[in-house]
């Protein structure tokens, strides 16, 4: 069945993707999806919030993730676990000691960068070099053989080898915290600033990311606690609590949504990097030595629930990480096409038992698993899922949103969001304000609104109407005429076709049902 969502793909290639990417940052404005916080006051740097359709938006879209997640899955179980945490949790899992980023200023714009950003941005640029060779040679050569032409092209093996050896000495230069060298690699690919044009850059240095804070009433080092920067810990120290009251077996998993902070260097891009985020995670704990098995089930499954929202295939790939982080063995990207080209969207990480030692040595306790199969204890495995329910919100409506053309030369805005995941399931009108339309339409309101958000709208003509509605992404618009008084029935019509049809008025739950709930997306998976 469909989920009334269509890709948005080369349906604005006449809009450059930066013009495109203020379109949707003005269209969220305008509609109520998103507001610069404290925009009275001028703004805070990177922080927003959501609207009264934002608000809907993101709690669908939360929904759905742990309908999938949790509901699907008899082996795994939510918590919420608090933003506070004991001080020793981010010294027991690393962030106090390396949850940093390198940072780099331009000594002319007196502006702040991210130096592995600047060095992933060049090498996406002679990615492109690569496509355009690739897509000049495909209109020369008939029956062109993407695959054949690079491996066998001179200039395309220049640009890989150059790639090559770039993320090669950037992984090592990482990894060794070589932070001379990752400036050598910024001066050897020529990068310039962005605002100045120049390459007068400063030496990189560590920054570390996470925000401090005091509790208690006496302000001093000893009170010194942090604003969690990533969901993921709550989790590992109640893994426990969560396997003897659960009566949990190997293999299970924990999830948790909820606010994440972070002191980036460079909040940027909108809604894709802030300070004050929100996480949707699940820790799978699996016997040691099957977690590469998982991790490739998890990289599938995942995959799978993002292709379920129908914004096309051709927007998401596979990126494995370069540089692995302190506690994985194996890691790896989905990445998805937004209006400023293919960025993580979603994290697979295979963990090992790196955080469940940690809190066991820095906490005293056993986190131990009993498998009464093998009569053994030991601590598990981790794989990880880890997606940003804000970067995850913002594919979804860069995806969706699409100036369409009509006939007569006259173009419609629409936003073709998963019906499921829109903030109105339908809007109901009343054709004219008068002659007991808008009664009956209100008493239709009044039995749907249970069970389902509905918009009611009676001013101006209904083709207006139906604009306002394809604008905010509503799939169905219902209104009641005249005939609807003699026969019971009401005329519907689709948001993406633009189809209408006659259903009566008692067959209207169902029809809904079928089309806009959360089941109707949780069976396509």
């Amino acid at each position: 069945m469909s989920n009334q969502s269509t890709s948005a793909t080369n349906k604005n290639t006449n809009l450059k993707p930066e013009d495109f990417f203020k379109n949707v940052i003005s269209h969220s404005k305008e509609y109520g999806f998103i507001f610069p916080s404290s925009e009275i006051y001028d703004g805070l740097s990177a922080v927003y919030d959501y609207g009264q359709l934002g608000a809907e938006l993101k709690k669908n879209i939360r929904e759905y993730w742990w309908k999938a997640m949790v509901q699907m899955h008899e082996n795994i179980v939510g918590i919420d676990a608090a933003i506070f945490m004991h001080p020793t949790t981010w010294k027991a899992s690393g962030h106090v000691d390396a949850f940093n980023d390198p940072l780099i200023d331009n000594k002319d714009s007196k502006k702040r960068y991210r130096a592995d950003v600047l060095i992933e941005d060049a090498v996406a640029k002679i990615e492109d070099k690569i496509n355009k060779e690739v897509e000049k040679a495909s209109k020369r050569f008939e029956n062109f053989d993407a695959t054949m032409f690079k491996s066998t092209n001179a200039r395309v093996l220049e640009y890989q080898k150059k790639i090559d050896e770039v993320n090669e000495r950037f992984k090592n230069a990482m990894n060794a915290n070589n932070l001379e060298e990752v400036k050598q690699i910024i001066v050897d690919l020529e990068i310039v600033c962005p605002i100045s044009g120049s390459r007068n850059w400063t030496d990189v240095r560590q920054f570390n990311l996470m925000f401090s804070t005091s509790i208690g009433s006496v302000s001093d080092e000893a009170n010194t606690i942090y604003l969690r920067p990533e969901t993921a810990q709550g989790i590992f120290v109640n893994y426990l609590n969560v396997q003897k009251t659960g009566r949990m077996k190997i293999p299970f998993g924990i999830a948790q949504t909820g606010k994440a902070f972070r002191n980036e260097i460079v909040a940027r891009q909108f809604i894709f990097r802030m300070r004050e985020f929100e996480q949707m995670e699940m820790q799978f704990f699996v016997k040691p030595g099957t977690e590469m098995e998982w991790y490739e089930y998890w990289k599938k499954a995942r995959l799978n629930w993002h292709l379920s929202l129908g914004l096309g295939s051709d927007k998401y790939r596979y990126h494995d990480h370069i540089k692995l982080a302190h506690y994985a063995n194996a890691a790896c990207d989905i990445e998805h096409q937004f209006p400023f080209g293919f960025k993580e969207l979603e994290g697979i990480h295979s963990r090992t038992d790196f955080d469940l030692k940690q809190h066991q040595e820095y906490s005293g306790k056993k986190l131990q698993y009993f498998d009464p199969e093998l009569n053994e204890s030991y601590v598990p495995y981790v794989v990880e899922t880890s997606v940003g329910l804000d970067r995850l919100f913002l594919s979804i409506l860069s995806s969706a949103l699409i100036e369409e053309p009509l006939e007569g030369g006259d173009s419609r805005t629409v936003l073709n969001l998963p019906a499921a995941l829109a903030p109105y399931k339908a809007a109901i009108f009343p054709l004219v304000k008068k002659d007991g339309l808008p009664e009956l339409a209100e008493s239709i309101m009044t039995t749907l609104k249970f069970d389902f958000m509905l918009a009611y709208d009676e001013k101006d003509t209904v083709g207006k109407r139906y604009r306002r509605q394809d604008a905010i992404g509503t799939p169905f618009c219902i209104t009641v005429d005249h005939q609807s008084l003699e026969d019971n029935t009401v005329t519907v019509r689709d948001r993406v076709t633009m189809k209408q049809e006659r259903i009566a008025i008692s067959q209207l739950h169902q029809f809904l049902t079928e089309r806009t709930t959360i089941q109707s997306l949780l069976r396509s998976l």
